[in-house]
């Protein structure tokens, strides 16, 4: 089965595979695959979706794979923790090339016999399942929805929230970024703050000496040091990416993707079947009405936007902020703080993603205040579909 074409062939079995899914997590990347799922099911195909999912880092390996259902569809979780297992002792490999996920995938190829697997994201599963399904002879794709595929944090951004271009040579800086985490030690947070990243990535080779990866942060840097060119070559046993974008196609290429798997394919958006009303409600002199959607963390920037409202006169607008009150609190509790006493702003929560039109048809803005570098989120679609300012 070729990317694009399942609508010619009938009862194609298809395997999903995500690195977190509904109903604990409903972000843009849930709501794709979700949304492609049900499609698939529309025309006729059987779906099966894989997904991680944040474990306890006590549970035994034989405890981490949970089949549960969602919508109609059969979901395996792969509970994930930040810890050894299943013999791999870097955390860093844990979370990019996870034995046990890929043996646990490499059974449920075995059982379901899919004709095709389709990736959204390897967070906390890793680039192994990939070599499952090729030894297993599945045709494989990929629709990347963030930077995981050449940054270990996903997202491009350094510790401090400025912008990445990427791993530098030997992943110096990942290793300086790896060692600021706040769950290192504080010497150790404070050397990688302060070290030239030329001069880490001239360190790093040292890890590979069969003594020094013997020490667990320099088995951490051995990890990030292999972790790219593992990736990016994993990503090129598949048969198509489907990329949404210039950047993310030009990012994939710099790190040594094979250009002859680009499929150019923006993300889609489930249209309603009701007719849209394109003008926006606001009557003249009305207070505007601004929103917010999406994941309530600091990378989305919501705290720029509600700074930046904060200046408008009183009366003026009112903002509404749906997303995840819960994923991130420490954020949301600062959030909140910022926003004491102003009647004009509401935390609205989260609503089911069908309700995306009835949400925007409340709105006469859209605001996307995010951080990093954005791949398109779906809500912007949505919003311009909707007719509405973004």
């Amino acid at each position: 089965m070729d990317a694009g074409n399942t609508e010619y062939c009938a009862n194609v079995r298809v395997v999903l595979v995500v690195h977190q899914f509904f109903p604990s997590f409903s972000a843009g990347t849930e709501v794709l695959t979700l949304g492609v799922a049900r499609e698939l099911r529309a025309r006729g195909h059987i779906v099966h979706i894989v997904a991680g999912h944040p474990g306890q880092s006590d549970m035994n390996d034989s405890e981490r794979w949970v089949r549960d259902h969602f919508d109609g569809f059969d979901v395996d979780r792969f509970h994930h923790a930040d810890v050894p297992m299943h013999g791999q002792r870097s955390i860093i490999e844990v979370g990019s090339d996870n034995a046990l996920a890929a043996q646990r995938f490499a059974s449920l190829l075995h059982e379901f016999r899919p004709d095709h697997v389709h990736y959204f994201h390897f967070g906390r599963l890793g680039t192994g399942l990939i070599l499952a399904a090729n030894d297993a002879g599945v045709r494989q794709s990929f629709t990347p929805t963030d930077f995981w595929a050449v940054c270990p944090f996903a997202q491009l951004r350094l510790p401090n929230g400025d912008l990445c271009s990427g791993p530098s040579k030997n992943a110096g800086n990942c290793v300086k970024h790896y060692g600021q985490l706040s769950t290192r030690p504080l010497i150790v947070q404070w050397t990688a703050r302060f070290l030239p990243t030329p001069f880490a990535d001239a360190l790093v080779p040292l890890s590979h000496a069969e003594r020094a990866a013997r020490h667990p942060m320099l088995a951490e840097v051995r990890a990030l040091d292999e972790r790219t060119q593992k990736t990016i070559s994993r990503l090129n046993l598949l048969q198509h990416i489907l990329v949404p974008n210039y950047f993310m196609r030009e990012k994939l290429l710099e790190y040594g993707v094979d250009p002859k798997l680009m499929v150019d394919s923006a993300f889609g958006v489930e249209l309603p079947k009701r007719e849209l009303t394109y003008a926006n409600q606001n009557i003249a002199n009305a207070p505007l009405r601004i929103g917010f959607i999406g994941t309530l963390a600091p990378h989305k920037g919501l705290h720029v936007l509600i700074k930046a409202v904060a200046s408008l006169p009183l009366g003026s607008f009112s903002l509404r902020i749906y997303g995840n009150l819960q994923e991130f609190p420490n954020y949301v509790s600062e959030l909140r703080y910022q926003v004491s006493g102003r009647e004009e702003i509401e935390f609205e929560g989260t609503f089911p993603s069908a309700e995306i039109f009835d949400v925007l048809a409340e709105l006469d803005v859209l605001v996307v205040p995010s951080l990093w570098f954005e791949n398109t989120p779906l809500v912007v679609y949505s919003a311009q579909a909707a007719g509405k300012i973004v």
